[in-house]
């Protein structure tokens, strides 16, 4: 049986692999920071019942910046494989915490990479890098050779973990790879990322809890894709023969008004008599512009998406429009 460590297990990317990775029979080991209110909803699931824990699925507290807390979960649980997803991922709350969001999703990532190279043990190693390196994009579509330009705080700390990623493959012959990742959603997505705020303000909207969605910048053109697609591609990277790096993406793009459009659509809705904008929601340094090109992947992987955008947009409504009904069915609202 091989063991993984997932560090942010707890968030959407996280659940996924962990889902993933148990069905395939791993020991899975989560590592998940404290807080002071439950944040392991999106993993509730897999526990046998609220009272006995999965037998092959262990969470431990811990933060990525306390190196001596890393190195000795490391050396307790010896994985075979170490996914890192932790990481302060909100970008325009960068711009608000650079300091922090270089601790966690830069230092932390170099923490993990010392650990490998001190254990022995020949851990393979996964680096959620980002499509936000590629930021002020130099050629279109973006691929693994493509010129990184950061536009923001967190995009520049990836760059740091992805660069440091290749240095110690290269240096100390790690299998370390790094998954580029480009937008990836779900119905687990936060609540304060663009496309969950669109959904589950039109399921509110829908039920009359709300009338009004504040929004920034609305031309802003992404490559979403669905994050139960992206993480089979992270298991696949370390499953090869060689490590190497990889863009993950589904090749189209689309604007955060095309969002609106299906989102507000599948519903009945019309986006344009509630949505208003709000400078506070626009960047210092915007991206305007992300395509992947991830045919390495499909050809060396043999990974592919199977959730289209439109798919995508309509099942992470109607979950959040059965999420909202259900809260207020249980208050009597409805």
């Amino acid at each position: 049986m091989k063991t993984a460590l997932i560090t942010g297990i707890s968030g959407q990317d996280g659940s996924y692999l962990a889902e993933l990775l148990l069905a395939k029979g791993y020991q899975v080991h989560g590592l998940i920071r404290r807080s002071s209110t439950f944040n392991t909803s999106r993993i509730q699931h897999l526990y046998q019942d609220p009272h006995t824990p999965n037998p092959r699925l262990s969470l431990t507290y811990g933060d990525l910046t306390d190196e001596g807390a890393v190195i000795r979960l490391v050396e307790r649980i010896q994985p075979d494989e170490i996914y890192n997803l932790a990481a302060q991922s909100h970008v325009r709350v960068s711009f608000d915490s650079p300091g922090y969001t270089a601790d966690v999703t830069a230092r932390g990532t170099l923490n993990l990479l010392e650990c490998i190279r001190h254990s022995g043990k020949r851990t393979r190693f996964y680096q959620a890098s980002s499509s936000e390196m590629f930021g002020l994009v130099q050629e279109t579509p973006q691929r693994e050779t493509t010129p990184f330009y950061p536009r923001s705080p967190y995009a520049v700390s990836k760059m740091f973990a992805h660069w440091m990623t290749v240095n110690y493959r290269e240096a100390y012959d790690i299998f370390a790879c790094s998954g580029i990742l480009f937008n990836h959603e779900s119905p687990r997505r936060g609540e304060t990322f663009v496309t969950r705020k669109i959904t589950r303000a039109a399921a509110r909207i829908k039920l009359g809890l709300e009338d009004v969605l504040y929004l920034g910048n609305l031309d802003a053109r992404r490559d979403w894709g669905f994050a139960g697609d992206y993480v089979e591609a992270m298991w696949m990277m370390l499953q090869q023969d060689a490590p190497d790096d990889y863009v993950v993406a589904t090749g189209e793009t689309h604007t955060v008004r095309d969002f609106l459009d299906v989102t507000f659509d599948h519903l009945g809705l019309d986006w344009r008599k509630h949505v208003k904008i709000d400078p506070r929601y626009f960047r210092p340094t915007e991206v305007d512009l992300l395509l992947g090109d991830s045919t390495r992947a499909r050809e060396k992987l043999g990974w592919a998406p199977r959730v289209r955008f439109q798919e995508l947009a309509k099942m992470m409504a109607d979950a959040d429009l059965a999420a909202e009904s259900r809260i207020c069915k249980s208050e009597g609202r409805i």
